[in-house]
């Protein structure tokens, strides 16, 4: 099953509705989805390494639209927000984020940077009423830092690493779910 998903991965990210697929991706991320772009981000900069930039610039708008969207579910429908963040398994992580919100403001929004729920943050950044062009300014620098990074790293040291992740597929895929797990347990140990 893991060698069928990486295979249709992989054709999906080379054909041409790929950029289509990969903003779609983004922008759902960013608001309610619960699979990350860089799914989509890394096989299509390992295929057309040199439409990397373009791709990260895909995937960085579309993901700060889908920011705005995740922001307006929590500023304008907050009960619908919390049943979101409840049915993702993050309301714990709310309250949490709430808190540091109060501590530290804009700051809390660089949290974007790291493999965490970028919709936890775009949701309760609307259900704090965080204002608005902050939250912009933040967003837009986050993600931009964050998929332009994830490409150059791919495109950098991606062709040398494929045949590797493609001999050891499930390693791979255990060892990104391990730093997930590693990442999720984090943040609800830094809630408490």
């Amino acid at each position: 099953m893991l060698r069928g998903l990486y295979e249709w991965v992989m054709r999906l990210s080379a054909s041409p509705r790929a950029p289509v697929a990969l903003a779609l991706i983004a922008v759902a991320e960013s608001s309610f989805f619960p699979i990350p772009p860089d799914v989509m981000l890394v096989p299509m900069v390992l295929t057309r390494p040199e439409r990397t930039w373009r791709y990260a610039a895909i995937c960085a708008g579309s993901s700060i639209i889908g920011g705005i969207g995740g922001y307006a579910i929590g500023y304008g429908l907050a009960p619908f927000a919390h049943w979101l963040l409840a049915a993702t398994g993050l309301s714990d992580a709310e309250v949490w984020l709430r808190a540091e919100f109060a501590k530290w403001g804009l700051g809390v929004i660089l949290l974007g940077l790291l493999p965490i729920p970028f919709k936890l943050l775009t949701i309760v950044s609307g259900l704090a009423h965080f204002t608005f062009w902050k939250f912009m300014v933040a967003a837009t620098v986050i993600r931009s830092v964050r998929f332009f990074g994830v490409a150059g790293l791919v495109k950098k040291f991606g062709p040398t690493m494929l045949p590797v992740i493609e001999r050891r597929l499930a390693l791979v895929a255990g060892i990104v779910v391990a730093a997930a797990a590693i990442v999720l347990l984090g943040v609800k140990l830094l809630h408490r």
